[in-house]
């Protein structure tokens, strides 16, 4: 299948690191990056100006909950997803495969689909492959995600591999459900739980279906750092060179560098919005808790090498009473820096790859592994 609405191209490489550039409908992501979660329709604490102030160009929203709430049949009539949210860069929706995992106590899954029962209004609903692609069209995003199973783990082979199997059927019937392939591109997703030389030979198989880019899925759902890297290691090696690999929502920064470094392009995560919500704030010095009483008196920025308007308008002393306030604009001001904080991060690691700086990168790198620590 030729790809018809986005592009991808590798404008430079430092070993297994790639800075490239994704076109799509709605505008050019420069990769490495990173994506602001915007579940249903918004990014939690934050409006589009911010969003853009922070560098970010890309977002993501999700199927499944704006297929309950408001429906994306309304949201169609109203213009789309773009208009909806008042957002004119690209947006990626997730498929709601993730549902598969995180409201795994209210579904049942079967070869037709999954039905829920939802945890907004209580009713059944059915959501199959066809439905899936049905919403995103319908919403009129940019990447359309391929429905798939992910896996609760630990699992043993034997279900690994028949949900594997399972989530290569639901994406043929993705791509047979398409009806708009010249505006929505469409992702396939790797799975294969823990077991590598499964998660190799299901990337090696979609990878044949010429897909618009590919997905690495299943994965930062409560296995080890180390099982985390190893299967993105075999999942991206196995994939395409030419197409993009996104790293599904992972995660923290040191998680996020050493996936770049291991050849993934695009990632998605909660943690800096879920974290500044809850007074946290990711630094060049570690990880900050502002409800610790250290910060009362400081009269400090939260991190005197960040350049967001967090960092260079309010004291750590100010940021500590919103906090212990349970102020809306605490947990804004937070929000904004962490998103901002990723978005500086991967805009250096691309610089440092594009010049194929090893210095640099191995810099950043830990850096990254300090901003992940708690201090």
């Amino acid at each position: 299948m030729a790809t018809q609405c986005s592009s991808f191209e590798v404008q430079g490489a430092c070993g297994r690191a790639r800075a490239g550039l994704l076109s799509l409908p709605h505008g050019e992501v420069q990769t490495p990056a990173f994506m602001p979660v915007g579940t249903r329709a918004t990014v939690r604490g934050l409006d589009n100006a911010d969003i853009r102030a922070t560098g970010a160009s890309l977002v993501l929203a999700n199927t499944y909950h704006l297929w309950v709430r408001p429906g994306h049949r309304l949201i169609e009539k109203l213009g789309g997803l773009h208009r909806f949210m008042a957002w004119d860069g690209p947006i990626l929706t997730d498929s709601g495969g993730y549902q598969v995992f995180s409201l795994r106590d209210r579904l049942k899954i079967t070869e037709e689909g999954v039905r829920f029962r939802s945890v907004e209004d209580g009713q059944y609903r059915l959501l199959t492959p066809e439905v899936s692609i049905e919403i995103q069209e319908a919403l009129g995003v940019d990447v359309a995600m391929a429905f798939d199973e992910c896996l609760e783990l630990p699992a043993d082979r034997d279900k690994t591999l028949k949900s594997t199997e399972r989530t290569t059927r639901w994406l043929r019937r993705c791509v047979e459900a398409r009806t708009k392939p010249e505006s929505t591109a469409l992702f396939g997703i790797v799975q294969g739980g823990l077991e590598a030389d499964l998660r190799v030979a299901h990337a090696q198989e979609i990878a044949e279906m010429d897909l618009d880019g590919y997905a690495i899925g299943g994965l930062s759902v409560g296995e080890s750092r180390e099982h985390l890297l190893a299967m993105a290691e075999v999942s991206a090696d196995a994939l395409p060179n030419e197409k993009i690999r996104y790293l599904m929502g992972v995660g923290h920064p040191h998680d996020i560098v050493d996936s770049v470094l291991l050849g993934v392009d695009l990632f998605d995560c909660v943690l800096p919005t879920r974290a500044g919500r809850h007074g946290q704030a990711y630094t060049s010095v570690g990880r900050k808790n502002l409800k610790n009483a250290k910060y009362s008196e400081d009269g400090g920025p939260l991190d005197p090498g960040c350049g967001c308007g967090t960092c260079t308008t309010y004291t750590q002393a100010y940021l500590r009473h919103l906090v212990k306030c349970d102020e809306m604009l605490g947990k804004r001001l937070l929000s904004f820096h962490n998103v901002y904080f990723y978005q500086a991060l991967l805009r250096d690691l691309r610089s440092a790859i594009t010049d194929g700086d090893e210095a640099a990168i191995a810099g950043i790198r830990a850096m990254a592994v300090v901003a992940s620590a708690r201090v």
